[in-house]
């Protein structure tokens, strides 16, 4: 029987494309301003299975585009705060949560090998690289998002080959940083063209209010949740369309 909060869903793609979705696990990593979305966007669209990795703390400046971030969660985990309000959407969902950062050391806790999709929302470059070069070496389907901070406009966001991005920094470094590794594996990301204005300031976090959940001195960029939660909803889509369009062996 079809949840009733899928029935509009199954009149777009159909019973047996719901099928596929409820039997699918799904990775996120990073539960930030592009991934909290995009794991939000998996439950309300019948996945079945997700897994949600952050070790970062909610404090008040994430409330402004991160999903889970609210006056009521400030202090909170963000992975289990996330996972609260997944299972609030879809309680017969099984999510896991993970409030732990991804590293080489750490790799094998999440169970990455049995995952059919993994997304990755991770800021911190070394992180991000090692993430992308464990799951491509899986042979698991990776969508990654890039850079999302200092940018206005969501019509400027696209999905491309890593290899074929243009006009994006962060999307550069993570090439550069592949390409030192010998890495010659390819995945989609989601990125965005626009081009950072030059005199868009950055808050250092010296105060009362950020100095729990971020380090102090920290340059922080500043963001919107237009841009984010739009990179987030692209990445769900890949996975979700990607699915659809798989034919039952």
């Amino acid at each position: 029987m079809i949840p009733s909060f899928l029935e509009r869903l199954s009149l777009l793609i159909g019973n047996e494309n719901l099928e596929k979705l409820s039997r699918t696990k799904v990775l996120v990593f990073g539960a930030g301003g592009v991934g909290s979305w995009a794991a939000d966007a998996l439950v309300r669209s019948g996945i079945g299975k997700i897994g949600i990795i952050d070790n970062d703390m909610i404090c008040a400046s994430n409330i402004n585009r991160q999903i889970e971030a609210t006056t009521l969660t400030i202090g909170q985990p963000k992975a289990s705060t996330l996972k609260k309000r997944l299972l609030e959407i879809n309680p017969e969902c099984e999510v896991t949560s993970f409030d732990e950062l991804f590293c080489i050391e750490n790799k094998d806790n999440f169970d990455i090998k049995s995952a059919g999709y993994v997304i990755d929302a991770i800021d911190s470059l070394k992180h991000k690289l090692d993430l992308i070069e464990t799951v491509c070496s899986l042979g698991i389907t990776l969508y990654s998002s890039m850079g999302m901070a200092l940018k206005t406009d969501p019509s400027r966001i696209k999905t491309a080959s890593i290899m074929k991005t243009d006009g994006c920094s962060l999307a550069r470094l993570v090439r550069q940083g592949l390409r030192k590794r010998g890495f010659n594996g390819d995945f989609t990301c989601v990125y965005s063209n626009e081009q950072i204005t030059e005199n868009i300031e950055q808050l250092t976090t010296n105060n009362e209010q950020t100095k729990n959940c971020e380090q102090i001195g920290k340059r922080i960029n500043g963001s919107i949740v237009t841009v984010t939660a739009s990179a987030g909803l692209m990445l769900a889509s890949l996975v979700i369309n990607d699915i659809i369009k798989k034919q039952e062996p």
